[in-house]
């Protein structure tokens, strides 16, 4: 009885806290966030830029990809994706808009959008100790900018932090790709979701 008991609290009740900085986009990918016909072409370029002594880098940048990949198709208005993964240097920021554009133009010469992901953190956490015996989780923290690639113009820069967890909730490696897809929903998708349920 006392180990169905032990299972029981290390279940865990779970919440999504979503901390986003930045310059946010001022509107949806597509121009429209009811447009329902493919209608805009973006060039995703994304890569790591991982802590010193991060954890098993190749199980999670796999689980990036994936993420990346499934969110972008859900995009419905998006008629083309090209997605490439790049060497980010140490400071990202370096790596100018026009760097960007150019790596672009190989993927899809004519791409509406630029968009740069860099994953800083993408992985489970667990913390033992006071005031929590035990309190775990995943987190994804990743930088974001969005390049209007026919008018040459920054749209956004933004930083997410996404995390899911609590006390006595312990998740491991299998949802990266969907944590992934969440962080990215919070900058594409929540700042035009209505505030009403469909």
């Amino acid at each position: 009885m006392s180990l169905v008991a032990v299972l029981g609290a290390l279940s865990g009740c779970a919440s999504t806290t979503i901390d986003v900085t930045g310059q946010a986009l001022q509107a949806p990918l597509c121009g429209s966030a009811s447009a329902a016909s493919a209608s805009a072409s973006v060039a995703v370029l994304w890569g790591p830029l991982w802590r010193p002594d991060q954890k098993e880098p190749p199980l999670r940048e796999a689980a990036a990809l994936k993420g990346i990949q499934q969110f972008f198709a859900t995009q419905r208005c998006l008629r083309d994706v090209a997605i490439q993964r790049i060497a980010i240097p140490a400071q990202a920021e370096r790596l100018s808009d026009a760097a960007l554009l150019d790596m672009a133009k190989t993927l899809t010469p004519h791409a509406d959008k630029v968009i740069l992901i860099v994953i800083r953190e993408l992985g489970p956490k667990l913390r033992i100790g006071l005031p929590t015996l035990v309190e775990g989780g995943t987190e994804v923290v990743v930088d974001v900018r969005v390049v209007d690639a026919q008018r040459q113009v920054r749209e956004a820069t933004v930083q997410t932090h996404w995390q899911m967890g609590g006390p006595f909730y312990v998740k491991g490696v299998k949802t990266l790709d969907q944590d992934m897809q969440a962080a990215l929903a919070s900058v594409f998708v929540a700042p035009f979701a209505t505030s009403h349920p469909p």
